[in-house]
């Protein structure tokens, strides 16, 4: 399991590298330049010229890509902002609790409703309640998030005033930003419960259970939602790091002070260490989310977690 696990890191390294070098080039191919954005449109050309030097933005484009890999490999140095002048991990971690608590609480409630929701659809297949819930989630998964956080200000903060549009310091100003990323979470949890509560339940298994005198709640909550968990806990990891990254968007329309914000800000500012750095953060908690989920399937599945076992004589897995 160990080996397994150090494995999984290393090939991580060449994912985040291809994932700096793809963002590098996009910022390198937008318009514009940090010293333009920095210093305004009332700037001498020779100021731009000169603040781009300074910057280092005026050396060709593999130095600079070389140069940022180089020194966040030998010093763990990840460059400073263009427009604040402050390290950029200092910036990310002091704005990632706020993406986080976001993220944590939106999955949470998804997986409470999604969970919940695809039990009782598999349950009640082809009934009304059944039907009513696939459409209902197909519905939602099909929802933009940025058109359902705009519908949500219009509805609760413009309309019936009961919520304000944007801004951080309450409760009430986390609501609207939960609401958006849950609903497509609970969307996709639901439907992805419901596919594999429905395959569980026709097991062989599962009617020894009821042939035996177990009763249906037995049935449905110790017996087939234990062996159905599988897949929704692969959806679970995915639909947080998806969060994390979906806050972005969410972030920007509420104005939250989280990463999402922090980055549409520099993408604005053509300000690349926060962009690169930013992107590579997100990049490497989906990577450790990813190798999360592979230790909890060995975790829940005995079949998963015989293959890392070996044996001492010819290196065979045994349960």
């Amino acid at each position: 399991m160990v080996s397994y696990i150090v494995k999984r890191v290393l090939i991580t390294i060449p994912i985040l590298l291809g994932v700096v070098f793809i963002v590098f080039s996009i910022m390198q191919f937008t318009p514009g330049n940090p010293a333009s954005v920095i210093l305004g449109a009332q700037a001498e050309p020779w100021q731009i010229e000169q603040l781009n030097e300074q910057l280092g933005y005026n050396k060709p484009f593999f130095v600079r890509f070389f140069n940022y890999v180089i020194n966040i490999v030998t010093k763990f140095d990840f460059g400073v902002s263009y427009k604040s002048g402050k390290p950029v991990v200092d910036e990310i971690l002091l704005r990632f609790p706020m993406t986080f608590k976001l993220a944590s609480i939106s999955i949470v409630i998804s997986a409470f409703f999604g969970i919940l929701l695809g039990i009782f659809s598999a349950v009640k297949q082809y009934t009304a309640l059944d039907t009513s819930l696939t459409v209902l989630a197909l519905l939602f998964a099909a929802v933009p998030s940025f058109w359902l956080a705009l519908m949500l200000i219009l509805v609760f903060a413009v309309t019936w005033k009961i919520l304000p549009t944007s801004g951080y310091g309450t409760v009430q100003h986390m609501i609207l930003p939960i609401i958006t990323l849950s609903v497509g979470g609970i969307a996709g949890i639901m439907r992805i419960t419901r596919s594999a509560m429905l395959e569980t339940i026709r097991q062989d298994y599962i009617r020894t259970a009821r042939a035996k005198g177990a009763t249906e709640k037995i049935v449905i909550w110790r017996h087939a939602l234990k062996n159905a968990l599988l897949p929704v806990v692969t959806v679970l990891g995915m639909s947080f790091a998806g969060q994390l990254g979906g806050a972005v968007i969410t972030e920007t329309i509420f104005a939250l002070p989280g990463i999402g914000q922090y980055m549409v800000t520099a993408i604005r500012a053509k300000d690349d260490p926060v962009v690169l750095t930013g992107t590579l953060f997100l990049a490497a908690l989906f990577c450790l989310i990813v190798l999360l989920l592979d230790i909890i399937y060995a975790l829940i599945d005995p079949r998963i977690r015989a293959r890392f076992i070996k044996t001492k004589k010819g290196g065979k897995a045994h349960a």
